[in-house]
C-alpha cells in the first residue's frame, strides 16, 4: 500500500449545503452518482460549475457497513439541507488518481491507509465524519483531492 502524507490543519467552521441519502459499503460507487445529479437538479447548476464541491460521509457503522452521505457544497440554496462543520482539528490526505478520473481506488487507498495504519499510531481518534474536498485543483490535466478526516486529540 503507497504510504500517504497525513497533514493536520485547523479548519475554519464551514457551512455545507446539500442533499442526504443512506449509503453503504456495497452500494456508495452508485449512490455518489444519483446524488450528484440530485443535488444538480436541485440547484439547476451544471456539474461541471459548482466548485469547491464535497461528498461527505459520516456515522459509519462498521457492523452493517452504513452510513449517511451527502453531497454539496457552500452556495446556499432553499432545496438544500445545511450542514456545519465545526472550527477543529482534521486529517488530510491529498489524493492523486491513478488514471486520470478514477478516484474511487484513490481515494479507497487513501482511506484505507488513514484509518489501519496512520490513526492507530498517532495521538488521535476519528470522529466518524470525512469527506472529499473537490476544488478547482480537481480539474484539468493533473487533478488531485483533498481527504479530509475529523479527528481529537486523545485523552491523556
Amino acid at each position: 500500500m503507497k504510504k500517504f502524507e497525513v497533514k493536520l490543519e485547523q479548519r475554519a467552521e464551514t457551512r455545507l449545503y446539500g442533499v442526504w441519502d443512506k449509503t453503504s459499503d456495497k452500494t456508495l460507487a452508485k449512490d455518489i452518482p444519483v446524488l450528484s445529479s440530485k443535488y444538480h437538479q436541485l440547484t439547476g447548476m451544471k456539474s461541471d460549475t459548482v466548485l469547491p464541491f464535497f461528498v461527505l460521509s459520516r456515522n459509519y457503522d462498521k457492523h452493517t457497513g452504513s452510513s449517511e452521505l451527502l453531497i454539496g457544497s457552500l452556495l446556499k440554496n432553499e432545496n438544500l439541507s445545511e450542514l456545519v462543520l465545526p472550527c477543529d482539528c482534521y486529517a488530510v490526505i491529498t489524493v492523486k488518481p491513478k488514471f486520470g478520473m478514477l478516484w474511487g481506488l484513490a481515494v479507497g487507498e487513501a482511506k484505507r491507509y488513514f484509518y489501519t495504519k496512520w490513526l492507530p499510531q498517532s495521538d488521535y481518534d476519528a470522529q466518524n465524519l470525512e469527506y472529499e474536498y473537490h476544488t478547482d485543483k480537481s480539474v484539468g490535466k493533473n487533478p488531485t483531492v483533498d481527504i479530509v478526516f475529523a479527528i481529537t486529540k486523545q485523552a491523556k
